[in-house]
Protein backbone atom coordinates (compact mmCIF):
# COMPACT_ATOMS: atom_id res chain seq x y z
CA UNK A 1 0.00 0.00 0.00
CA UNK A 2 1.34 3.44 -0.99
CA UNK A 3 0.73 5.96 1.78
CA UNK A 4 1.47 9.68 1.70
CA UNK A 5 2.02 11.75 4.85
CA UNK A 6 1.36 15.46 5.30
CA UNK A 7 2.01 17.18 8.62
CA UNK A 8 2.23 20.50 10.38
CA UNK A 9 5.51 22.04 11.51
CA UNK A 10 4.57 22.91 15.08
CA UNK A 11 4.19 19.55 16.80
CA UNK A 12 7.61 18.88 18.29
CA UNK A 13 5.90 17.62 21.45
CA UNK A 14 4.33 14.84 19.33
CA UNK A 15 7.64 13.54 17.98
CA UNK A 16 7.40 10.20 19.80
CA UNK A 17 4.01 9.55 18.22
CA UNK A 18 5.26 10.62 14.77
CA UNK A 19 8.30 8.32 14.95
CA UNK A 20 6.15 5.42 16.14
CA UNK A 21 3.72 6.01 13.26
CA UNK A 22 6.50 5.75 10.68
CA UNK A 23 7.83 2.61 12.37
CA UNK A 24 4.36 1.04 12.44
CA UNK A 25 3.79 1.80 8.77
CA UNK A 26 7.13 0.22 7.92
CA UNK A 27 6.17 -2.93 9.86
CA UNK A 28 3.00 -3.16 7.77
CA UNK A 29 5.17 -2.99 4.65
CA UNK A 30 3.79 0.34 3.46
CA UNK A 31 5.50 2.35 0.75
CA UNK A 32 5.81 5.77 2.42
CA UNK A 33 5.87 9.15 0.69
CA UNK A 34 6.23 12.40 2.66
CA UNK A 35 5.28 15.96 1.71
CA UNK A 36 8.43 18.03 1.24
CA UNK A 37 7.82 20.67 3.94
CA UNK A 38 7.00 18.04 6.55
CA UNK A 39 10.03 15.98 5.56
CA UNK A 40 12.26 19.03 6.05
CA UNK A 41 10.63 19.66 9.43
CA UNK A 42 11.34 16.10 10.57
CA UNK A 43 15.00 16.40 9.61
CA UNK A 44 15.63 19.91 10.96
CA UNK A 45 13.48 20.08 14.11
CA UNK A 46 13.46 16.57 15.51
CA UNK A 47 16.51 15.13 13.68
CA UNK A 48 14.51 12.25 12.25
CA UNK A 49 14.98 10.82 8.76
CA UNK A 50 12.47 8.04 8.13
CA UNK A 51 12.97 5.37 5.51
CA UNK A 52 10.73 6.65 2.71
CA UNK A 53 10.12 5.95 -0.94
CA UNK A 54 9.97 9.56 -2.07
CA UNK A 55 8.98 13.20 -1.60
CA UNK A 56 5.61 14.77 -2.41
CA UNK A 57 5.66 18.21 -4.00
CA UNK A 58 2.64 20.49 -3.61
CA UNK A 59 2.76 21.16 -7.36
CA UNK A 60 2.89 17.55 -8.57
CA UNK A 61 0.57 14.56 -8.58
CA UNK A 62 1.58 11.29 -6.94
CA UNK A 63 -0.33 7.99 -7.29
CA UNK A 64 -1.11 7.00 -3.69
CA UNK A 65 -3.66 4.70 -2.06
CA UNK A 66 -4.19 6.82 1.09
CA UNK A 67 -2.94 10.11 2.48
CA UNK A 68 -2.50 10.69 6.22
CA UNK A 69 -2.84 14.25 7.53
CA UNK A 70 -1.04 14.76 10.86
CA UNK A 71 -2.11 17.92 12.66
CA UNK A 72 -5.35 19.82 12.91
CA UNK A 73 -8.00 20.86 10.43
CA UNK A 74 -5.65 23.38 8.80
CA UNK A 75 -3.27 20.58 7.85
CA UNK A 76 -6.20 18.55 6.54
CA UNK A 77 -7.33 21.45 4.33
CA UNK A 78 -3.81 21.82 2.91
CA UNK A 79 -3.75 18.08 2.23
CA UNK A 80 -7.14 18.27 0.53
CA UNK A 81 -5.89 21.12 -1.69
CA UNK A 82 -3.02 18.91 -2.86
CA UNK A 83 -5.24 15.87 -3.39
CA UNK A 84 -7.75 17.87 -5.45
CA UNK A 85 -9.15 15.72 -8.24
CA UNK A 86 -6.86 12.73 -7.60
CA UNK A 87 -9.54 10.77 -5.70
CA UNK A 88 -7.13 9.74 -2.95
CA UNK A 89 -8.81 9.12 0.44
CA UNK A 90 -7.55 11.29 3.32
CA UNK A 91 -7.37 10.21 6.95
CA UNK A 92 -7.13 13.08 9.44
CA UNK A 93 -5.07 12.29 12.56
CA UNK A 94 -5.60 14.92 15.23
CA UNK A 95 -2.38 16.10 16.86
CA UNK A 96 -3.78 19.63 17.15
CA UNK A 97 -6.75 21.01 19.04
CA UNK A 98 -10.47 20.67 18.24
CA UNK A 99 -10.40 18.98 14.84
CA UNK A 100 -13.66 18.21 13.03
CA UNK A 101 -11.73 16.96 9.97
CA UNK A 102 -8.82 15.39 11.85
CA UNK A 103 -11.06 12.98 13.75
CA UNK A 104 -8.69 10.16 14.76
CA UNK A 105 -6.88 10.72 18.06
CA UNK A 106 -3.29 9.63 18.64
CA UNK A 107 -4.51 7.00 21.10
CA UNK A 108 -6.63 5.40 18.37
CA UNK A 109 -3.83 5.03 15.84
CA UNK A 110 -2.93 1.38 16.46
CA UNK A 111 -6.51 0.23 15.94
CA UNK A 112 -6.90 2.58 12.96
CA UNK A 113 -3.83 1.25 11.15
CA UNK A 114 -5.03 -2.30 11.76
CA UNK A 115 -8.37 -1.36 10.20
CA UNK A 116 -6.71 0.28 7.19
CA UNK A 117 -4.43 -2.64 6.34
CA UNK A 118 -7.32 -5.08 6.75
CA UNK A 119 -9.47 -2.83 4.53
CA UNK A 120 -12.05 -2.33 7.28
CA UNK A 121 -12.99 1.27 6.62
CA UNK A 122 -15.43 3.35 4.60
CA UNK A 123 -15.09 6.41 2.38
CA UNK A 124 -17.19 9.55 2.79
CA UNK A 125 -17.43 11.98 -0.11
CA UNK A 126 -17.41 15.68 0.78
CA UNK A 127 -18.61 18.48 -1.50
CA UNK A 128 -16.48 21.51 -2.33
CA UNK A 129 -17.22 25.06 -3.44
CA UNK A 130 -15.77 26.56 -6.59
CA UNK A 131 -15.38 30.29 -7.29
CA UNK A 132 -14.92 32.10 -10.57
CA UNK A 133 -13.88 35.73 -11.02
CA UNK A 134 -12.23 38.04 -13.56
CA UNK A 135 -8.93 37.13 -11.86
CA UNK A 136 -8.65 33.34 -12.32
CA UNK A 137 -6.54 31.14 -10.07
CA UNK A 138 -5.59 27.45 -10.32
CA UNK A 139 -6.62 27.01 -6.66
CA UNK A 140 -10.25 28.12 -6.86
CA UNK A 141 -11.94 25.46 -4.71
CA UNK A 142 -12.65 25.22 -0.98
CA UNK A 143 -13.64 22.27 1.21
CA UNK A 144 -14.82 24.34 4.19
CA UNK A 145 -15.89 27.79 3.03
CA UNK A 146 -15.45 30.77 0.78
CA UNK A 147 -15.64 34.05 2.72
CA UNK A 148 -15.92 37.63 1.47
CA UNK A 149 -14.45 39.89 4.15
CA UNK A 150 -13.61 43.51 4.85
CA UNK A 151 -9.95 44.44 5.25
CA UNK A 152 -8.56 44.87 8.78
CA UNK A 153 -10.33 47.74 10.60
CA UNK A 154 -12.09 49.06 7.47
CA UNK A 155 -15.77 49.91 7.35
CA UNK A 156 -18.26 47.15 6.60
CA UNK A 157 -18.70 46.01 3.01
CA UNK A 158 -21.83 45.72 0.85
CA UNK A 159 -22.36 42.28 -0.66
CA UNK A 160 -25.02 42.29 -3.38
CA UNK A 161 -26.22 38.70 -3.65
CA UNK A 162 -28.25 36.73 -6.21
CA UNK A 163 -29.22 33.06 -6.19
CA UNK A 164 -29.38 31.76 -9.74
CA UNK A 165 -31.25 34.58 -11.51
CA UNK A 166 -33.14 35.79 -8.43
CA UNK A 167 -32.03 38.75 -6.33
CA UNK A 168 -31.57 37.73 -2.67
CA UNK A 169 -30.38 40.73 -0.67
CA UNK A 170 -27.62 43.21 0.07
CA UNK A 171 -25.57 42.09 3.04
CA UNK A 172 -24.18 45.06 5.00
CA UNK A 173 -21.65 43.31 7.20
CA UNK A 174 -18.02 42.61 7.96
CA UNK A 175 -18.34 39.68 5.60
CA UNK A 176 -20.32 36.79 4.17
CA UNK A 177 -19.44 33.11 4.59
CA UNK A 178 -20.52 30.50 2.05
CA UNK A 179 -19.99 27.16 3.78
CA UNK A 180 -20.23 23.53 2.75
CA UNK A 181 -21.70 20.91 5.10
CA UNK A 182 -18.11 20.05 6.03
CA UNK A 183 -17.37 23.72 6.73
CA UNK A 184 -20.54 24.26 8.73
CA UNK A 185 -18.56 23.35 11.87
CA UNK A 186 -15.75 25.79 11.03
CA UNK A 187 -15.96 29.58 10.47
CA UNK A 188 -19.72 29.28 9.95
CA UNK A 189 -20.17 27.82 13.44
CA UNK A 190 -18.20 30.68 15.01
CA UNK A 191 -20.75 33.21 13.67
CA UNK A 192 -23.64 31.11 15.03
CA UNK A 193 -24.49 29.45 11.73
CA UNK A 194 -26.25 26.06 11.64
CA UNK A 195 -24.49 22.70 11.64
CA UNK A 196 -25.19 20.60 8.54
CA UNK A 197 -24.60 16.85 8.38
CA UNK A 198 -21.93 15.96 5.80
CA UNK A 199 -24.45 14.17 3.57
CA UNK A 200 -26.72 17.24 3.24
CA UNK A 201 -27.21 18.51 -0.32
CA UNK A 202 -26.94 22.09 0.87
CA UNK A 203 -24.70 25.06 1.45
CA UNK A 204 -25.20 27.79 4.06
CA UNK A 205 -24.84 31.57 3.84
CA UNK A 206 -23.89 33.30 7.11
CA UNK A 207 -23.15 36.99 7.58
CA UNK A 208 -20.18 38.10 9.68
CA UNK A 209 -21.19 40.86 12.13
CA UNK A 210 -24.17 42.07 10.05
CA UNK A 211 -25.43 45.65 10.40
CA UNK A 212 -28.96 44.30 10.92
CA UNK A 213 -29.52 41.69 13.63
CA UNK A 214 -32.37 40.09 11.70
CA UNK A 215 -29.94 39.01 8.93
CA UNK A 216 -30.00 35.30 9.74
CA UNK A 217 -28.16 32.39 8.17
CA UNK A 218 -29.76 30.84 5.08
CA UNK A 219 -29.50 27.22 3.96
CA UNK A 220 -29.60 26.85 0.17
CA UNK A 221 -29.56 23.84 -2.19
CA UNK A 222 -26.09 22.90 -3.35
CA UNK A 223 -27.12 23.02 -7.02
CA UNK A 224 -27.72 26.78 -6.77
CA UNK A 225 -25.36 29.32 -8.31
CA UNK A 226 -24.49 32.26 -6.09
CA UNK A 227 -23.55 35.56 -7.72
CA UNK A 228 -22.08 38.35 -5.60
CA UNK A 229 -20.78 41.86 -6.20
CA UNK A 230 -18.87 43.51 -3.36
CA UNK A 231 -18.57 47.23 -2.70
CA UNK A 232 -16.04 48.64 -0.24
CA UNK A 233 -15.40 52.21 0.91
CA UNK A 234 -11.71 51.37 1.14
CA UNK A 235 -11.74 50.29 -2.53
CA UNK A 236 -10.81 46.70 -1.83
CA UNK A 237 -11.79 43.65 0.23
CA UNK A 238 -10.63 40.09 0.91
CA UNK A 239 -11.71 36.73 -0.44
CA UNK A 240 -10.73 33.71 1.64
CA UNK A 241 -10.81 30.09 0.43
CA UNK A 242 -10.25 27.81 3.43
CA UNK A 243 -8.04 30.52 4.94
CA UNK A 244 -6.08 31.29 1.76
CA UNK A 245 -6.70 35.02 1.37
CA UNK A 246 -6.40 37.43 -1.54
CA UNK A 247 -7.40 41.09 -1.95
CA UNK A 248 -9.70 42.26 -4.77
CA UNK A 249 -10.80 45.71 -5.92
CA UNK A 250 -14.26 47.05 -5.05
CA UNK A 251 -17.10 46.10 -7.42
CA UNK A 252 -15.50 42.78 -8.38
CA UNK A 253 -18.11 40.12 -9.16
CA UNK A 254 -17.93 36.40 -8.40
CA UNK A 255 -19.87 33.23 -9.10
CA UNK A 256 -19.83 30.49 -6.46
CA UNK A 257 -21.19 27.00 -7.03
CA UNK A 258 -20.61 23.37 -6.23
CA UNK A 259 -17.37 21.95 -7.61
CA UNK A 260 -17.51 19.08 -10.07
CA UNK A 261 -15.43 16.75 -7.87
CA UNK A 262 -15.40 15.64 -4.23
CA UNK A 263 -12.85 14.99 -1.51
CA UNK A 264 -12.78 11.46 -0.10
CA UNK A 265 -12.46 11.14 3.68
CA UNK A 266 -11.42 7.82 5.16
CA UNK A 267 -13.43 6.85 8.25
CA UNK A 268 -13.20 3.84 10.52
CA UNK A 269 -16.24 1.59 10.29
CA UNK A 270 -17.35 2.32 13.85
CA UNK A 271 -16.93 6.10 13.49
CA UNK A 272 -19.63 8.57 12.48
CA UNK A 273 -20.31 12.30 12.42
CA UNK A 274 -22.59 12.22 15.45
CA UNK A 275 -19.90 10.64 17.60
CA UNK A 276 -17.57 13.43 16.52
CA UNK A 277 -20.16 16.10 17.40
CA UNK A 278 -20.74 14.66 20.85
CA UNK A 279 -17.02 14.48 21.59
CA UNK A 280 -15.98 17.83 20.14
CA UNK A 281 -19.02 19.85 21.29
CA UNK A 282 -19.30 18.07 24.68
CA UNK A 283 -22.96 17.31 23.99
CA UNK A 284 -24.61 15.52 26.89
CA UNK A 285 -21.62 16.25 29.13
CA UNK A 286 -21.74 18.10 32.45
CA UNK A 287 -19.06 20.69 31.64
CA UNK A 288 -18.51 21.37 35.33
CA UNK A 289 -17.37 17.79 35.79
CA UNK A 290 -15.37 17.90 32.52
CA UNK A 291 -13.36 20.98 33.44
CA UNK A 292 -13.25 20.97 37.22
CA UNK A 293 -13.10 17.31 38.25
CA UNK A 294 -9.58 16.81 39.72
Amino acid sequence: MKIGIFGSDYQTDKQHFIIKLFEDLARYGAEIWVERTFCDYLAEKIAYKPDIQGIISMDDCCPLDIVLSLGGDGTFLRTARWVGRQNIPILGINTGRLGFLATVGTGEMDATLDSIFHHCYRIEERSLLQISSPYPSPHNCALNEIAFLKRDTAAMISIHTCLNDDYLTEYLADGLIVATPTGSTAYNLSVNGPILVPQADNFVLSAVAPHSLNMRSLVIPDNARLHVRIESRTHDFLVSLDGRTRAFPSDTEFDVQKADFTIKMLQRENQNFYDTLRKKMLWGTDVREYFFNP
